[in-house]
Formats: C-alpha cells, structure tokens, sequence
C-alpha cells in the first residue's frame, strides 16, 4: 500500500462539507423569506345580518311603551336606550353586580340577562315606578335616613332588590340561612337580609347601612 497521500478528499471531509452548504443554504432562505413583504391579511369575516327590529310594547311602571326592537336586544338596554329610563344601571352586564336588577311580576331579575322581548305581556317596575308619586316609597326614605348609598350607581338595583327581599320574607319564603324552612314567618333578621341581597355588590362598602334600610322598612 502506498504511503502517498491521496488527492481526493476524505469522506469525514466531504461530510463536514456538505453540512456546511446545506447550514448556509437554509440560512440564506431564512434571511430572505424576511425581506419579503407580508402577505394583507385576510379581511374580517361579516358580521351576521342583524335581525329588522319589531314592534314590541311593554308594560312599564303601568304604562305601555311601544318600542321597534330587534329580538336581541336585552330587556336592560331596551329600558334605557328605548324607553329612555336610565334609572337602571348597567354595570358588569353579566349578571354579576346586581345594578340593573328590576321587578318582573313582582319577582327581581338582572335586566341585562334577559331578552326584552321575553317579556311581553308582564308588568315591569324599574326604580323610576318605585316611589308614590311624588313621594319617596318608604325604602327610599330609609335608604336617605341610613345613608345606605355613597356614589349611588348601584342604589337603584339595591332598592328594587329591597322590595322584593321584603316581599318574599313577609310571604314566608325560606332562603339558604333560615334556621326552620317550615316555618311560615321569616324573621327580619341581619342575616336574612344579608343572604337576601347577596347578588347586589356594592363597591363603596355600605352594606351595613343598606342592611339597616332595610330592617327598619321592613319592620315599620
């Protein structure tokens, strides 16, 4: 065997080689695929045809309201774009804070979780139909004698709230903290009214004055 080096490159070489020209290639790509201009994006999908508005009357605080609505639209928004009652606020608008609660059939829900259109036909009271006339309804006194507000945005679902809580303990209707559910009479006790009013936040912290508005209306 001759002991000559030979001319031609050694596989291990020719290996280093290649992988080197395939690195370079692959980064040249790279480096070029950003010089180009990015593609537009694709456009926005449409947004769904919205439903023509309808002819809807409500009941409000006793007097019809005939309003043109598209079927979507919240009872809430309904109440104070459409009827022009901005007495109800609107807050989270999920049914967290409690500040567009009204009356439906004596019964309080968050305006913002339901359709206006569901309520065709029943008798809604919203804060505006709470006093008697031009008299303040007895919680509304008490909530001003308690200081039971500060900012006040929250105040109008809190009495609407209050009406209800009142009318369902003085009905004997039991809640999570009444200590005998057969009993017919529901005390008016701190607790209770705390429970009761549980789904109305109130970010200014008077809870305790809202609960003593509340007592002292219920008990009068």
């Amino acid at each position: 065997m001759s002991d000559q080096p030979s001319d031609h490159p050694s596989s291990t070489d020719a290996d280093v080689d290649t992988t080197r020209r395939g690195f370079m290639q692959s980064t040249l790509l790279v480096i070029g695929a950003t010089q180009l201009p990015a593609h537009a994006a694709p456009p926005p999908a449409a947004a769904a045809a919205a439903a023509p508005p309808r002819p809807l009357t409500l009941n409000i605080n006793g007097k019809d309201h005939t309003l043109s609505l598209e079927p979507r639209v919240t009872l809430l928004d309904a109440l104070r774009e459409s009827a022009g009652l901005t007495g109800t606020k609107k807050g989270c608008d999920r049914g967290q804070c409690g500040a567009c609660t009204v009356l439906v059939d004596g019964r309080r829900i968050n305006a913002c979780l339901t359709l206006a259109i569901m309520h065709r036909g029943a008798k809604i009271t919203t804060i505006e139909g709470i006093a008697r006339g031009d008299d303040l309804a007895p919680i509304q006194a008490a909530f001003m004698e308690h200081d039971a507000f500060q900012c006040g945005y929250c105040t109008p679902g809190q009495i609407c709230s209050a009406v209800a809580c009142i009318d369902e303990m003085r009905a004997g209707t039991a809640s999570a903290v009444t200590p005998d559910v057969r009993e017919q009479k529901i005390s008016f006790t701190d607790p209770e009214i705390r429970e009761r009013m549980s789904g109305n936040l109130c970010r200014c912290g008077a809870y305790n004055n809202i609960v003593a508005a509340i007592r002292t209306t219920a008990n009068a």
